[in-house]
């Protein structure tokens, strides 16, 4: 457990919530996004928001690669699984995310398709191996941390001259997410979100390095910190937020040091380079279409892309009415604004993606209990 424990350490972790009241200025609101869902989790699972001052707030991002992907995308796994006929292979948060016509992938399984859970997209190349009469599609979601893993399935299969396997790429960039929350602030149905810095990914920073944040630290001053994923990584990150923006700076911080550079996995980045390039959009959950904010995989190896090999185009389709995911993803609302959080939606019963995964903030809410805590002060 060392450099775990280190870093949920209680006496630790009073200690700094001290250094927050002590240099947090009781003139002004400070507003910090955490980019990522693991942040989200850790936030919700440790009560970090309880050890803050009131006039420190945590607004939740974007940052869960199952809360962001659109329905219509779910809806092209459904289709090759139904209609083509493949074996579909996908990460297991995955196949609860609601779609349209009341379906899920999981549900869409028991109507008869062929659709597994896998740990890794190495697994579902075992899987094409063991199935050479089948089709195989792997269903990759994520941002910079799993495609690296993608890029190296598809070089796999080449290597062992697969026919039957294919990828429908749903990879997406996070820098390009961040980018448009801070040239759109102002969003018309929902209202305006005021940021002062962000809590920069620690998982993708370790693949992109801290290098790409350091546009929007120039151009939108915007301060940011990379932390880790423990409470006192967290913390540690709020305190360096406020003593930046109380010394009117902008610049990129690495807390997490410890597994991010500033230039990252160079071996990983050229290999995604390699067999990927940028889409000139791609439609976001919350934030619609982002201009290349996503990935798709190269001419050179179209015969591993499912959409090229399977001829299937994406159709947008719009979010559950009741659902406000969309505007809790942009951080403009909470997870308990909604109106049926926790009542029709559930984690049994999703309704909406941000309450599938577990980085999902309304998911992280209700298994913690936070919006029970929030209810108690606010009565």
């Amino acid at each position: 457990m060392k450099y775990i424990e280190e870093f949920r350490d209680g006496e630790l972790a009073k200690g700094l919530a001290a250094a927050i009241r002590q240099v947090a200025s009781p003139e002004r609101r400070y507003h910090f996004m955490e980019f990522c869902g693991g942040h989200t989790h850790a936030i919700s699972r440790y009560g970090v928001t309880d050890l803050l001052p009131p006039n420190v707030r945590m607004i939740h991002g974007p940052g869960c690669p199952v809360c962001v992907l659109p329905i219509g995308r779910i809806d092209m796994a459904i289709r090759l699984a139904l209609e083509a006929g493949v074996i579909l292979c996908t990460y297991g948060d995955t196949l609860r995310v609601p779609a349209s016509d009341g379906l899920s992938l999981l549900k869409a399984k028991s109507r008869g398709g062929d659709i597994r859970m896998v740990y890794s997209s190495a697994d579902a190349v075992i899987i094409a191996q063991k199935n050479p009469e089948k089709q195989v599609v792997f269903f990759a979601i994520g941002f910079e941390t799993t495609t690296p893993p993608t890029a190296v399935a598809i070089k796999q299969a080449q290597a062992l001259g697969l026919k039957n396997f294919s990828v429908l790429c749903c990879h997406v960039l996070t820098p390009a997410a961040i980018s448009n929350i801070l040239e759109s602030p102002e969003v018309r149905q929902w209202g305006t979100v005021p940021l002062d810095g962000f809590i920069g990914p620690a998982h993708v920073s370790t693949i992109i390095g801290s290098r790409p944040y350091e546009f929007f630290a120039e151009e939108y001053r915007k301060p940011v910190v990379i932390a880790g994923f423990e409470p006192l990584d967290v913390m540690q990150a709020v305190l360096m937020l406020v003593k930046q923006v109380n010394g009117a700076r902008a610049v990129v911080e690495n807390e997490f040091s410890r597994a991010v550079t500033r230039d990252g996995n160079v071996k990983a980045q050229n290999l995604v380079s390699e067999l990927f390039e940028l889409r000139r959009s791609f439609e976001w959950r919350g934030l619609n279409e982002v201009p290349y904010s996503a990935l798709r995989i190269r001419k050179a190896f179209a015969g591993f892309d499912a959409e090229r090999r399977f001829d299937i185009a994406y159709q947008s389709v719009p979010d559950n009415r009741a659902c406000e995911c969309g505007a809790i993803l942009r951080g403009v609302k909470r997870p308990q604004d909604c109106k049926i959080f926790g009542t029709v939606c559930t984690p049994e019963n999703p309704v909406g993606s941000c309450m599938v995964s577990s980085e999902g903030a309304c998911a992280a809410h209700y298994t913690y209990g936070r919006y029970k805590d929030m209810d108690a002060v606010n009565a």
